[in-house]
């Protein structure tokens, strides 16, 4: 985007989109031929939406989470042309009231993407200038929940809960994630993809046992390799169980090669919960610094 807060790509405006979803019926964030992902929903509706003022815009977002992981604070942004955003809403007297038009575009999309309810625009808002959804954003932050009691095992929740037949050490997992924070080459906890990186500054890794009894493990980190959160959450859970010692899970990191120590986790108990983002004054700069160091890693 440029200094008025245009997008360079000639689109008159850009707007941010806070999202939310249920990760079980989607095969992943990003579309593919043939399945149903988020970004394709999305990207039809959008096609709907505008068919009259298209191309369409893509969704560029901040994290792709993996098939069967849910978000209730996933960011996204779309590139609007000024046909677009008079589509949205109307103008009077020649003048176009672009803040409420983007304000209307959430609504419009849950119309049309929200029917089935497993995803929605929780609010539509122009974004401030040098604002990009994925080049932008200091931290990603997950969670994973896990019921390892009996009487924490609801049915209602076990779409997003992993249940455990043992009742796990929260202590000794705790003294395990304690041993990964940093700055760290994460390639054990990571699915390799050719030449990405896999150095990481995970930030905080905290577990708790919520009121209801399950255990949430919560993750920050400025970015995450593909499957790494549930690696990490997987290698904590065969320390609670006694199959890891705390220690070594810091050393299963230092080795730098994939292991059969622990199992990764599935998908199902995985949530992203929030996005970081610097203060507005800053956010071009850090979306140039993020670009600069993806073109060196990819």
């Amino acid at each position: 985007m440029n200094a008025e807060g245009e997008a360079d790509d000639g689109s008159a405006v850009r707007a941010r989109l806070d999202l939310g979803y249920d990760g079980g019926g989607f095969h992943g964030w990003a579309r593919q031929p043939g399945r149903r992902t988020v970004q394709g929903e999305l990207e039809a509706a959008l096609t709907v939406l505008f068919a009259r003022q298209a191309p369409a815009p893509g969704v560029t977002v901040a994290g792709r989470t993996d098939v069967g992981v849910h978000a209730t604070g996933q960011v996204a942004h779309v590139d609007l042309s000024e046909a677009q955003l008079r589509r949205l809403a109307s103008a009077r007297g020649g003048r176009l009231d672009r803040a409420a038009a983007i304000v209307s575009l959430a609504r419009r999309l849950n119309g049309i993407a929200g029917r089935k309810g497993d995803v929605r625009v929780h609010r539509s808002a122009e974004a401030p200038p040098g604002f990009d959804a994925r080049f932008g954003a200091l931290w990603r932050r997950y969670e994973y929940r896990i019921a390892d009691r009996i009487e924490s095992q609801d049915p209602r929740s076990r779409g997003m809960t992993l249940w455990r037949p043992q009742e796990l050490d929260l202590d000794a997992m705790q003294e395990a994630a304690d041993g990964l924070l940093g700055l760290h080459d994460f390639a054990s906890f990571c699915r390799p993809r050719p030449e990405a990186t896999t150095i990481r500054t995970l930030q905080s890794f905290s577990w708790t046992r919520e009121p209801d009894g399950v255990l949430v493990a919560r993750l920050q980190a400025d970015a995450f390799c593909h499957s790494m959160v549930r690696a990490l959450v997987g290698a904590c859970v065969a320390v609670g169980e006694g199959r890891l010692a705390p220690r070594r899970v810091a050393g299963l990191r230092d080795e730098a090669r994939r292991t059969s120590e622990f199992a990764v986790l599935p998908a199902h108990g995985l949530t992203l919960v929030e996005v970081g983002y610097p203060p507005d004054e800053e956010l071009a700069a850090r979306a140039e610094r993020t670009r600069a160091r993806r073109a060196l890693d990819d």
